[in-house]
Order: structure tokens, then C-alpha cells, then sequence
């Protein structure tokens, strides 16, 4: 049986396709595709066929399951507004069965549409089903292009105190940055560089992507979301804006000092991250960490290690593409369950 997962989110829309074998897995194709939902909502079913018409013929798929996190982005007027969007979207889309991952489990539709917010941001509950391949005792995080999930599991299931975004954002387990589409300013009051502190500009002038363009810690083709000057993501323009950050220019720092800027915001992100996973571990009393996303190596293993946690890597269990869409993994995983 084959059955696919995706995790819609408000920039990127990820892919799991996943051929079972009752529960076991026989094997794993994942895709994702850059769908700025803020402005390019009506395009999602033609991505989400898209996607699938990549791996396998659409007429293949058994069945479909979907998490979201696209609800927030403001071409809903609410959160209700967005899931049951994508959720009529979705329904449009595909003939076969399709459940939805909410925060108490997969949802159908008639569940959905009567308590929209269950499913709203639940992906998070779907990755949980991989980090417990790892060990049922841990805090995982999923670093992705913009947010930071910082999950605690017990037992083999969720101990989250907060189950919306915004409890979460109270809690330690969502931390809003992530490794590509986050404006540095919003973390960042000052920059030292050549023995000064420089305050930052609080423009939309670079994103984390840029920084890690030029510490060559992402490729770019990783690089999937849109540059902030609609410029290209080589390094000279990536440059050219982390420099515009402190109000300067190329003609004003050289490269090697805006690399010296760039090494600077990347501590200062490890330490956003690490005082949400600091909360979280001072509150569940878990000393290891699973990381997963494309920001697991680039800045959750570094935020563990500050805390002087135990690190392991969902790449011990998935490949580095799949780490990458670990909750789309996850929504198959228990979709297939779902319906046995």
C-alpha cells in the first residue's frame, strides 16, 4: 500500500511517499516544493499533484495524509479560516481516503471541520512517531526553513505542555526561527565585528539562507525560498545584504569580515534555540536530544551541545532528504495506521 504524506506549510509544501507492507516500511520517496501559501494559496492542489506525478502516478496512491502549519499565514483572517481552507483544498484534490494529523491523532474531515483548531500546527505530533524509533524518552527538534519545534516524548508519546502555537511559543517548544526565510533582525540587537558592537537595521534586509550560503553550511539548492532584494542567492548577493544588516556595503567590509558577521548571527541563533530547548529541559528533565530538519546539524546539535545535553540525529533512522521532511514522514506513518 502506498500512502502519502504532506506537510503543508505556510512556504514549503513537503512529500513522503511511503509503500507499506502492513506496517512495515518497504521503502521511502520524498519531494517538497516552495508554495508561498501567503500569496499563492490556490496553486496548492495543482503542487500537491505536482509532487506526487514526481515519485509515482497519482493513481497509485492508496491513500493521503496531511498536517499543515500554512494556516497562520495572513491570507487567512484566522486560523479556522486557514485549516478548513486547506482541508477543502485537499478533498478536491484527491479521490482516495485523506485524514488529517490533529493533536489528539488523525482526524477525518466531518472531525476536522467541526474542530478545525486540532489540526492547526500539529505536524509536530507526526514527527514524534520517527524520534520514537530513537528512543522513547527524549526532547526532539525540528529546525526547518522557519521555525523550531522543541518536543518532549516519555514513554513513547508527546509530554508537550502547550499543544497550540501559541502556548508553545510559551513554553520553550516553538521557537520561531529557522534555517533559511528568518529576517536577522529579529533576533539580533547588535553585531560585533573588528572589536566593536554594531546595531543592527530592523529592515527586511537579509534572512538566515544568506548566512548560511556563506558559512557554506546549506547549498543553494537548498536555498528554496525567495531572497528578500529579489536578487540571485550567489554568495556575492548574499553578501551584499547580511552587509546591508549593520547599514554598510561591499565597498565598506570585505568579504572575509562580513564571514566574521555571518559566524557571529550563527552563535547568537544556537543561543535563541537553546534557551527554548533549556526551558523545555528544565521543565521534563530529559537529557537527550534527537534532532531532525535541515537545521539539525547547522544548529540544534550545536544548541544541545552548549547545554551539555546528549545528542543523536533522526539521520540515525532516515536518510538526510528525509530528515529534512521528517513530518511528512511521519503524517504516512500514521495515516497507514489510522486505516487499520
Amino acid at each position: 500500500m502506498k500512502v502519502a504524506g504532506f506537510d503543508i506549510g505556510g512556504a514549503n509544501t513537503d512529500l513522503a511517499v511511503i509503500d507499506f507492507d502492513g506496517e512495515e516500511i518497504k521503502s521511502i520517496e520524498v519531494d517538497f516544493a516552495y508554495l508561498p501559501m501567503w500569496s499563492n494559496n490556490d496553486d496548492l492542489s495543482g503542487v500537491l499533484v505536482e509532487l506526487i506525478e514526481n515519485i509515482c502516478p497519482i493513481s497509485e496512491i492508496d491513500a493521503v495524509g496531511i498536517s499543515m502549519t500554512a494556516e497562520l499565514v495572513d491570507a487567512y483572517d484566522t486560523k479556522k479560516e486557514g485549516v478548513l481552507d486547506v482541508a477543502k483544498k485537499c478533498e478536491e484534490t484527491f479521490d482516495c481516503p485523506v485524514a488529517y494529523v490533529g493533536i489528539e491523532g488523525m482526524m477525518s474531515i466531518e472531525g476536522t471541520e467541526k474542530d478545525p483548531l486540532k489540526a492547526a500546527a500539529a505536524n509536530w505530533i507526526a514527527t514524534v512517531q520517527i524520534a520514537t524509533l530513537i528512543s522513547d524518552d527524549c526532547i526532539f527538534i525540528d529546525t526547518g526553513s522557519t521555525t523550531t519545534d522543541i518536543i518532549p516524548v516519555k514513554g513513547g508519546k508527546e509530554c508537550a505542555i502547550g499543544k497550540s502555537d501559541f502556548d508553545r511559543s510559551a513554553t520553550g517548544e516553538l521557537v520561531y526561527t529557522g534555517t533559511l526565510r528568518t529576517n536577522l533582525a529579529s533576533f539580533l540587537d547588535k553585531v560585533e565585528l573588528k572589536g566593536k558592537e554594531y546595531r543592527v537595521a530592523s529592515e527586511l534586509f537579509a534572512q538566515t539562507a544568506d548566512v548560511y550560503m556563506l558559512l557554506d553550511l546549506i547549498s543553494e539548492d537548498d536555498y528554496v525560498c525567495d531572497t528578500f532584494d529579489g536578487e540571485s542567492k550567489s554568495k556575492i548577493d548574499c553578501a551584499k545584504r547580511v552587509a546591508r544588516v549593520v547599514c554598510a556595503d561591499l565597498e565598506m567590509l570585505s568579504m572575509d569580515e562580513v564571514i566574521e558577521m555571518c559566524r557571529f548571527i550563527h552563535q547568537k541563533q544556537v543561543e535563541q534555540i537553546a534557551d527554548g530547548l533549556k526551558q523545555v529541559h528544565e521543565t521534563q528533565g530529559i537529557d537527550l536530544v534527537v534532532t531532525t530538519g535541515l537545521g539539525k546539524d547547522i544548529l540544534d546539535k550545536k544548541a544541545a551541545e552548549l547545554l551539555g545535553l546528549k545528542v543523536k540525529s533522526m539521520g540515525d533512522v532516515l536518510t538526510d532528504e528525509e530528515c529534512v521532511v521528517a513530518p511528512a514522514v511521519g503524517t504516512a506513518v500514521m495515516m497507514n495506521k489510522y486505516l487499520k
